[in-house]
């Protein structure tokens, strides 16, 4: 969650101070900020830097005038202050965070962000947290959306992925069910804070690390009516809102990465087809229903659908097709019955495997080398 504000520049003493302010200016200008050093401690109200050349740390401190101050980090950033707290029924004081993209005309070096859904293949991140008792917080993935490439100013859609709470706190909005996304079990909330429409998916315990796909939450913000496909991901950001202390908390490691070349449907949001990818999941094994609609206007011969299973999975049959690996990059292909998909028509096949670890779906579907939308 955040409001609309500007950022202020650091307080700086003296001419070698006011030297590093015109820098820092500058580097705020040209969209960067300078690199950050192990142990590089932030206390301004909005004040951030880089790590790793390519993120952006933000103390980012709105709902209080209590001290906050953050230490960037090679890998992310730790809380060193919180002051003071605020009532739980309403927002929280601050979102220190880490991002990759553009935050109030501040632009993470060398982003692929704003971009537009439609051409984003997938958005792979990893996140790693460090949590603490003491304090009222969430530890909240955000990713915003977009009608329009926006760089400033607050978006029309907040996507919130909480991955713990501690405290007496909740999203906006209320609750209007569960899904699963990603491979995980979530409740969904829904509302709006009076500037944007906020959708959040809460997870029943605490995550410490997770890698994931960014477009499986996107994909469920346009099924839901609060975005689409011909919209723009203008950043993605993992950090804390704290209402009461956090001092202690850290996100110890974040990577984000966009790529770009097909993704969840054309502008105007619709695609050449439509996958619908059902599961039914037991301990070590689960079998897959995968219906495949060719939402184009003419028919589709020798069809080709290709996808990624996620690591860990092992096909050990199949039925209605034709399968040419039995793990990692799989492409599926029609059989003598079903080699023709009729416009407006589809086919189902499926299949029956093994996994390890945590159950996963794939999290994107080429048809005939076209992205599908993932029904």
């Amino acid at each position: 969650m955040r409001t609309s504000r500007h950022p202020v520049p650091h307080r700086v003493h003296g001419l070698l101070g006011a030297l590093l302010a015109s820098l820092a200016t500058l580097a705020a200008l040209m969209g960067t900020a300078p690199a950050a050093h192990a142990d590089n401690s932030i206390c301004e109200q909005f004040g951030s830097t880089t790590i790793q050349g390519r993120y952006v740390v933000q103390n980012n401190r709105w709902g209080t005038s209590q001290t906050q101050c953050i230490t960037a980090t090679e890998s992310g950033f730790r809380i060193t202050q919180a002051d003071g707290s605020v009532p739980t029924n309403g927002a929280p004081k601050s979102y220190p965070s880490v991002y990759n993209g553009c935050h109030y005309t501040n632009c993470s070096p060398g982003t692929a962000l704003p971009a537009q859904l439609s051409g984003i293949s997938s958005a792979p991140s990893g996140i790693s947290y460090s949590y603490v008792s003491d304090a009222v917080y969430d530890a909240a993935y955000d990713i915003w959306l977009d009608p329009a490439p926006r760089t400033d100013g607050v978006n029309r859609t907040e996507i919130m992925v909480w991955l713990n709470k501690v405290g007496p706190v909740q999203p906006v909005g209320s609750q209007v069910g569960t899904a699963t996304v990603a491979g995980r079990q979530w409740q969904v909330w829904s509302g709006n804070n009076g500037s944007n429409d906020v959708l959040s998916f809460v997870a029943p315990s605490a995550i410490g690390s997770w890698n994931f796909d960014v477009m499986d939450f996107v994909r469920q913000a346009v099924s839901r009516g609060l975005a689409q496909n011909n919209w723009y991901l203008t950043s993605v950001q993992a950090g804390f809102e704290p209402w009461q202390n956090g001092t202690g908390l850290a996100v110890t490691s974040f990577s984000s990465t966009i790529n770009t070349g097909g993704g969840t449907g054309g502008s105007g949001g619709s695609s050449a087809c439509t996958v619908s990818y059902g599961t039914n999941v037991w301990q070590g094994g689960f079998t897959a229903e995968v219906t495949v609609t060719n939402t184009g206007s003419t028919p589709l011969d020798a069809w080709k659908l290709a996808f990624t299973l996620p690591a860990g999975q092992q096909i050990t049959g199949s039925w209605n097709a034709s399968l040419t690996a039995s793990s990692g990059a799989v492409t599926a292909s029609g059989v003598s019955y079903n080699a023709q998909i009729p416009a407006g028509g589809n086919i189902t096949f499926g299949f029956q495997g093994t996994y390890g670890g945590t159950f996963a779906e794939p999290v994107a579907f080429s048809l005939n080398g076209t992205a599908c939308t993932i029904a």
